[in-house]
């Protein structure tokens, strides 16, 4: 590496990741953003003296690509470019992945020639060439067989779905989508189409889409890898599957229902790499640190987190458990389902259809001699006066509700029937959080004068109204979004004898906000303005997310 481009205390502890986990050293470098990819691949070329391709205009011959199978290019990130009969000139991201090299080369028995081409480029270059050619494999196939997707039965399906073009589709649609740090696969047919999209930093993006006619076998293919009965077709099926990529351990959550035409599938992306986030990891503000760690350090009572799906309690659930756990402390946890196995927790999975739901998973953990608890969700009476009761006999209860606010937590309670007394009682603490996607810090600039951003500002209050506002414009490491990765917003709610009384005169959530901010609460929409201010978002996200905060 060239002098100066990286701390030598940074590039040691990227040289120690690497040797731990098996990653690729540049994919390390990149993901902490110790370098920036351009500095990267000008570093490695002239330390290495190789040449640096661009790739957004290159062509590549099908007889090149059918040397590297679709799914070792997309995993290794590489990508053959030419080929004679002695030799394959193939762009690579790491050149000094030389196990990668010499795969290749016991792989084609031809000689390897490494270029050097920007990560980014590689990884669309990969999908586009690849895609494309089995995409026209299949027309070729379909012109051959003309099979129509009503005549088609069991065997069918089976015999589709170990094709080798169905195999690589499905490999490719997954590795594309753990590659762009999806959180979901979206499967979806309508009538003239399929459509494939990617959940990427909680919105949903259009990927490259494989022919309607495709779509009975790529679903038949994704549930024999997900152990589910691909013969039923009319009724919702969930199952999961295992993957292994770049030497991460990726576990998918399947979820397939019916539809008016055919078979829509969701697939959840579980990376635990990437799941395993500390206190610090969450994106709270020194303040709000010190409050929640406050509250995750009491001995007893209930600590609620809210928000709506998708907005990351249960991954700040796991942050507060890895923060408080200790060899001398039991922890049990009874989820819906175990998302990510946590090291010293003993971890249950509700089963309802055998009587296993989270009231009676809580009503025997709490005679396992547990010292903390964390319910998945609460979602009725019986398991909320679990929980309160629980936490009443010196047990610490974490759990979440879906509430828009930390105030509303209560009048959840109190509708689930659960007294107000024994509420007041038992709650130490409600957490409301939301997630906001974060600027790409490669191409974030500020806001120029007489941008409509600046109007919407505006509209938000005069906190905002001098700035500096910032926005991304798009670059190869955001895949020209603007965003990459989310950090959360909270809005924390201690109770203190005040709010206990609120509580047992059943006043509104309103009304138990209201006092609560004249105490020096932030709200989520203060917090919000905070990260817009800091340069971590952009009002754009402050609207979209606490628009009704």
């Amino acid at each position: 590496m060239s002098s100066g481009l990286v701390a030598d205390e940074a590039l040691q502890a990227a040289v120690a990741e690497q040797q731990s986990t098996g990653k690729r050293l540049v994919e390390i470098l990149l993901s902490r953003r110790l370098v920036a990819e351009p500095a990267l691949v000008r570093a490695l070329s002239e330390m290495l003296g190789l040449e640096v391709v661009s790739l957004a205009q290159s062509d590549v011959k099908p007889e090149v690509l059918a040397r590297i199978p679709s799914e070792l290019a997309l995993t290794r990130q590489v990508l053959p470019l030419a080929a004679t009969e002695k030799c394959l000139t193939v762009a690579v991201a790491d050149p000094l992945d030389l196990a990668t090299q010499d795969d290749l080369q016991m792989l084609t028995g031809l000689a390897i020639r490494p270029v050097l081409a920007p990560p980014s480029e590689i990884r669309r270059a990969t999908e586009r060439f690849y895609l494309a050619r089995m995409l026209q494999d299949s027309e070729s196939q379909e012109a051959r067989d003309g099979a129509g997707e009503e005549a088609l039965d069991v065997a069918d399906l089976q015999k589709m779905a170990q094709e080798e073009l169905i195999i690589q589709l499905v490999n490719l649609i997954l590795n594309q989508a753990i590659q762009d740090r999806a959180s979901d696969i979206h499967v979806e047919p309508f009538e003239r189409e399929l459509r494939v999209r990617y959940r990427i930093d909680g919105i949903l993006h259009d990927a490259q889409t494989p022919p309607k006619r495709l779509h009975p076998a790529i679903v038949s293919r994704i549930k024999i890898l997900s152990d589910m009965n691909i013969a039923e077709r009319r009724l919702p099926q969930d199952g999961r599957m295992r993957l292994q990529s770049a030497g991460r351990q990726i576990d998918v959550r399947v979820s397939t229902i019916p539809s008016l035409y055919g078979e829509s599938v969701v697939m959840r992306i579980l990376d635990r790499s990437s799941a395993m986030l500390t206190l610090e990891d969450l994106g709270m503000r020194s303040d709000a640190l010190t409050r929640f760690r406050h509250l995750i350090g009491s001995p007893n009572g209930i600590i609620l987190v809210t928000g709506p799906t998708g907005s990351g309690k249960t991954t700040s659930l796991y942050a507060a458990l890895q923060e408080i756990y200790s060899p001398e402390r039991k922890i049990i946890t009874v989820e819906d389902p175990v998302e990510y196995q946590l090291n010293g927790v003993t971890q249950m999975q509700v089963h309802p259809q055998i009587g296993l739901t989270f009231a009676n998973g809580l009503r025997h953990i709490v005679r396992q001699d547990p010292d903390v608890i964390m319910v998945g969700e609460i979602r009725d009476g019986e398991t909320a006066d679990i929980a309160i009761h629980a936490a009443l006999t010196g047990h610490l209860v974490l759990s979440t509700l879906h509430t828009n606010d930390a105030a509303g937590a209560v009048g959840r309670l109190l509708d689930m029937g659960a007294e107000p007394f024994l509420v007041a009682s038992s709650l130490v603490g409600s957490i409301a959080q939301r997630l906001v996607r974060v600027i790409c810090p490669r191409c974030r600039v500020s806001v120029p004068a007489g941008h409509e951003m600046w109007a919407q500002a505006a509209i938000l209050g005069p906190e905002l109204a001098t700035g500096p506002l910032y926005y991304g414009t798009g670059c190869e490491d955001c895949r020209q979004f603007g965003y990459r990765g989310r950090s959360a917003i909270f809005e924390f709610l201690p109770v203190d004898e005040a709010v206990q009384q609120l509580i047992m005169q059943r006043s509104s959530a309103s009304e138990i906000r209201n006092y609560a901010v004249t105490q020096g609460m932030t709200t989520l929409l203060a917090d919000a303005k905070r990260k817009v201010l800091d340069g971590t978002t952009t009002v754009s996200e402050l609207l979209r997310v606490c628009q009704r905060s």
